[in-house]
């Protein structure tokens, strides 16, 4: 800027000596999308309302905690697989259906791996009031015939592919989430579970090319057949062929310790005149018809009571009860089989501040879990890491003296030489919009070669940063990255005329050694 010179005196004209700098953008702020307890706050709703958090506190504070599942107990006919046996039969306890939400389980998986900052968005909570008809008799007048009258009863909301998707579009709007997590994708249907995860991968591939799905295997849970009903086939079959490098996903689902033994007890069993049935028969089995079987059979009898003290009377029930016992761990095993998406974000943080997006989060430890739920050998991988049509699945194995460890670190486009890994794909999102929001500052300055060299000095020395903390690979500078712009390199003169300025970035971004090949030779001694 000139200075206007009319007084007589001393002038300062400061003049800045270095270009602006490149910021670099968060990498690990996924974003979560399912149902909650809580859905408004202050009066304000949150469904569809992305809200920032940074603990498992703020998710408590904001959309408060689990949704309480119901159990049915009931006689296993084929006495196979049962979880308990009295008198000769043998039982086993069921969740009923539409009785589990994943979200906040996942949540608290994501935070036990690292987890940190991250995006939830309600798609709506987990119950809903609907009109129903009763009738009602006059109690002054019982043969007066019954009147029939509306009232409103809450039961169990229904996870929906529509309200997931809501939760998707309305994610558009915010710029910092990096990834995207939706754990109750595989509570749908199959077919619409699949359509949402090509949504979610549309998503981050083609409308905001900022993004990274993080997906689920539909019925992880359940062990390869290597036939048509093969979960890991289904799962490439119907998963689509777009947008496959912004996704990675992973197999099996996780038998873990989210859930604690407190969180369930009798009040989770929807039969519980069935439950005192059961313990009763299995006092007198064990004590007879004695005075300590009598004050048994009370304290058994107060799971009806809607006003009992519910912790007080299942620590009562657990010192008494073999089978009451047997009844918790199974509702709690059950409970604690969660896909693993939720805390492979956390893994993807944690690796990210620790060691940088560039490294594979791979070959990490993962808490908070038991075991997968299905055993992969060194042969089960090889189909999935490897395979004709490139969907590469991500496996989670147990390795003795390691631990449960995440073995694979590739997208789903594994046929891909330049997108076939996690953190390449994630390293180039990274560095691009990095540079494309401190281009932002040069957007109507004069597009001349003054105005280039800023632009070529700011990224040169942000990509000499990532250089020397080992993100891209070279034994100097130049063999690691190259940026061009300027006339008769990346523009033409009609570019300039037209207003357009065009850089070029080569990168040699750095690879993971995934087959590390050692070759062993006898030699011959010498003399």
């Amino acid at each position: 800027m000139s200075v206007k010179l009319a007084t007589p005196g001393v002038y300062i004209d400061e003049k800045n000596a270095f270009p602006s700098s490149v910021v670099a953008v968060p990498t690990a702020v996924p974003a979560f999308i399912g149902y909650t307890e809580k859905t408004t706050r202050n009066g304000q709703s949150l469904v569809n309302a992305p809200v920032r958090i940074s603990s498992l506190k703020e998710f408590h504070d904001t959309f408060g905690r689990g949704f309480i599942p119901s159990f049915q107990v009931r006689e296993n006919l084929s006495g196979e697989g049962f979880d308990f046996e009295v008198g000769g039969k043998s039982y086993d306890v069921a969740l009923e259906a539409k009785s589990r939400f994943l979200l906040y389980d996942s949540i608290r998986l994501f935070f036990a791996n690292g987890g940190n900052a991250c995006y939830v968005i309600s798609a709506g909570s987990y119950y809903k009031k609907v009109e129903k008809s009763v009738a009602v008799v006059d109690p002054k007048d019982d043969k007066k015939p019954a009147e029939k009258t509306k009232v409103q009863v809450t039961q169990a909301n229904a996870i929906t592919k529509s309200a997931l998707e809501a939760g998707i579009e309305v994610l558009r709007s915010e710029q910092e989430p990096t990834m995207l997590v939706i754990p109750e994708a595989v509570m749908l249907s199959k077919e619409d579970c699949f359509a949402l995860q090509q949504a979610m991968l549309k998503h981050c591939g083609l409308d905001t090319k900022s993004r990274f799905a993080i997906l689920d295997v539909y019925d992880g849970h359940s062990a390869r057949t290597y036939d048509n009903k093969d979960v890991i086939t289904s799962f490439r079959e119907n998963l689509g062929n777009n947008y496959l490098n912004y996704g990675a996903a992973y197999y099996p689902w996780l038998r873990t310790s989210i859930v604690q033994s407190e969180e369930v007890n009798f009040s989770n069993i929807a039969n519980k005149e069935f439950l005192v049935e059961i313990l009763e028969r299995e006092t007198k089995e064990t004590i007879g018809d004695g005075k300590r079987a009598e004050e048994l059979k009370v304290e058994i009898r107060k799971i009806k009571d809607d006003n009992v003290n519910i912790e007080s009377l299942s620590q009562t029930l657990l010192m008494s009860s073999g089978v009451y016992k047997a009844i918790l761990d199974s509702m709690r095993t059950q409970l604690n089989i969660l896909p693993p998406s939720a805390g492979v974000a956390g893994i993807y943080t944690a690796v990210d501040n620790t060691r940088g997006v560039w490294k594979a989060p791979a070959n990490v430890g993962y808490a908070s879990v038991v075991t997968p739920a299905v055993k992969i050998t060194h042969e089960d991988q090889e189909d999935l890491n490897v395979t004709i049509s490139g969907k590469s699945i991500n496996a989670i194995r147990t390795f003795v003296g390691d631990g449960i460890l995440v073995w694979g670190a590739r997208t789903l486009d594994g046929n891909s030489k330049d997108w076939r890994y996690v953190n390449v794909r994630r390293t180039l999102i990274f560095v691009e919009q990095s540079i494309k929001a401190a281009a932002r500052t040069y957007v109507f300055e004069p597009n001349t070669p003054n105005t280039w060299l800023l632009i070529r000095s700011m990224i040169n020395s942000f990509l000499s940063d990532l250089w020397r903390q080992g993100a891209l690979v070279g034994t100097t500078p130049e063999q690691a990255f190259q940026v061009e712009v300027g006339l008769g390199t990346t523009m033409t003169a009609d570019d300039v005329l037209d207003g357009v300025m065009r850089i070029t970035v080569r990168l040699a971004v750095s690879r993971p050694a995934e087959f590390i090949v050692i070759t062993f030779e006898q030699k011959v001694q010498e003399a």
